[in-house]
């Protein structure tokens, strides 16, 4: 039997998503971010096509590092305005009955006790459809604005990272037991008291003595989806991720960051083929190659110079305006997003910043195929067996077209070559994606706080212990 390419929807909650300029051509619906109904028609879309979800990016904060200051990033729509993701996930799961609905939010600009309730209510809500994509943010305007001043170091905020999710197991996995919930009428009881614990937890970062607020969700957990791809991202994505998202521009550089991956999962402990990796790509289609080449002049016609750079300036931490577009890119040490630098100041191409311009243009930092289905199925399927990647996150250059010509086009051309799925699996986003259990299983390193006060009671040991090699002259 032949492997399965996935797709995920890659989206926001605002107009240019990943390809400024674009939210001016005529097919472009992106402006009716707004509304519910544009929102439940895409996923009604969507799971028409059998994705395996749609996948809601986020930033708080906005992109002003272009030219020393936001005037490109609202002019050209970029990211800005934005709305709240997770507002999204009810409407969507009315609207549809499999549709996955992951959602960003970050681990610098959210509590995790507050968050935790925000989560677990959403997943009751879709009934076990919801996953938490973890970023730690790269915006300094983001941490300006919510006072903290500035963004920590990259590295310090994937320790903020580890210690946040620590927090949010501890209430999801170990606060309530399972059959906490009772419901007894004649003896009144709703909840068993003794089968809910508070977590104790006093950190480095957070202090967390409490209850979790909801009873348990479907998944407990939702889904987990990560997106780092320097050194520190990938090791916390090997260790807690369950689908992992990556915007490699080469095939080379794809195959070596997945080999990557599973090999850091398996020195952690857990089956490297039980973390699935989709590529950040955007597809042009239309009936013949003659004509999907004709789309994409189209649509590269109202792509925009300076709001590609607003982004790349942005996601990179440096300031484009200041080269000219023939200057070439250098290596530059950055704190927003280290691996947009590594890329392409990389030693297989010397870019300038008018190629980055142009790159990013129509889909953000990631590949663009164009071709008829049979064309980009030939070349998903390439990708597939030369990289292992399992699938791909489709961004739109025009919204509704360019999700739509992938489920009436390029869907049936795979499906009708045994490598696409044709229904999906019964029961929750987890169960869907991995065929098993509705909850992380138990080599996840969310398994240890499942009993929390035998995770309390070590911990008290080991203080003691800490305590008493202190206290030795």
């Amino acid at each position: 039997m032949s492997r399965h390419i996935r797709f995920n929807a890659f989206d926001m909650n605002c107009v240019a998503h990943q390809s400024p300029g674009l939210w001016r051509h005529p097919n472009d619906r992106s402006h009716a971010y707004k509304d519910l109904d544009y929102w439940q028609d895409l996923a009604r879309t969507l799971e028409r096509g059998i994705f395996d979800g749609i996948f809601i990016a986020d930033v708080i904060g906005y992109y002003d590092v272009y030219k020393g200051g936001n005037e490109n990033a609202i002019r050209e729509a970029a990211q800005i305005p934005v709305n709240d993701p997770l507002q999204l996930a009810a409407p969507i799961a009315l609207a549809t009955e499999h549709l996955g609905i992951g959602i960003t939010a970050s681990t610098s600009f959210e509590h995790p006790y507050t968050f935790a309730r925000r989560l677990a209510t959403a997943d009751h809500h879709t009934k076990g459809r919801i996953g938490w994509n973890i970023v730690t943010s790269y915006l300094e305007s983001g941490a300006k604005n919510i006072s903290q001043g500035g963004l920590r170091r990259h590295d310090n905020r994937y320790e903020v990272a580890a210690e946040y999710v620590e927090v949010l197991y501890k209430l999801l996995e170990g606060s309530w037991e399972e059959g906490a919930v009772i419901r007894d009428r004649n003896r009144r009881i709703f909840t068993d008291p003794a089968k809910v614990h508070e977590i104790g937890h006093k950190g480095t970062y957070f202090e967390v003595p409490g209850y979790h607020l909801s009873e348990p969700s479907p998944q407990r957990t939702p889904v987990l989806y990560q997106a780092g791809a320097s050194g520190p991202g990938k090791a916390f994505a090997a260790l807690h991720a369950e689908c992992v998202f990556v915007a490699a521009p080469t095939k080379s550089l794809l195959k070596q960051y997945v080999k990557e991956i599973r090999t850091l999962a398996a020195a952690a402990g857990r089956d490297p083929k039980k973390i699935l990796i989709y590529n950040l790509t955007t597809l042009i289609l239309d009936e013949t190659d003659a004509k999907a080449e004709k789309r994409f002049e189209d649509y590269a016609s109202y792509t925009s110079y300076d709001g590609s750079l607003t982004f790349i300036s942005g996601w990179s931490g440096i300031d484009f305006g200041q080269y000219a577009p023939t200057d070439l890119l250098k290596k530059v040490e950055t704190n927003a997003i280290v691996s947009v630098v590594e890329h392409f100041a990389g030693k297989d191409k010397q870019w300038t910043v008018e190629e980055l311009a142009k790159w990013g243009g129509i889909g953000g930092l990631g590949p663009v195929f164009v071709g008829s289905p049979s064309t980009v199925a030939d070349i998903l399927q390439d990708w597939q067996e030369e990289t292992d990647v399992d699938g791909f996150n489709l961004a739109y250059a025009v919204t509704p077209e360019s999700f739509e010509q992938a489920v009436d086009l390029l869907v049936p051309e795979l499906q009708k070559r045994g490598v696409y799925p044709t229904a999906y699996r019964p029961g929750t986003l987890r169960e869907k994606l991995f065929g098993e259990g509705r909850l992380l299983p138990a080599t996840h390193p969310a398994d240890r706080y499942r009993d929390i006060e035998a995770w309390k009671a070590r911990e008290a040991e080991a203080r003691k212990a800490s305590a008493g090699l202190k206290a030795v002259p």
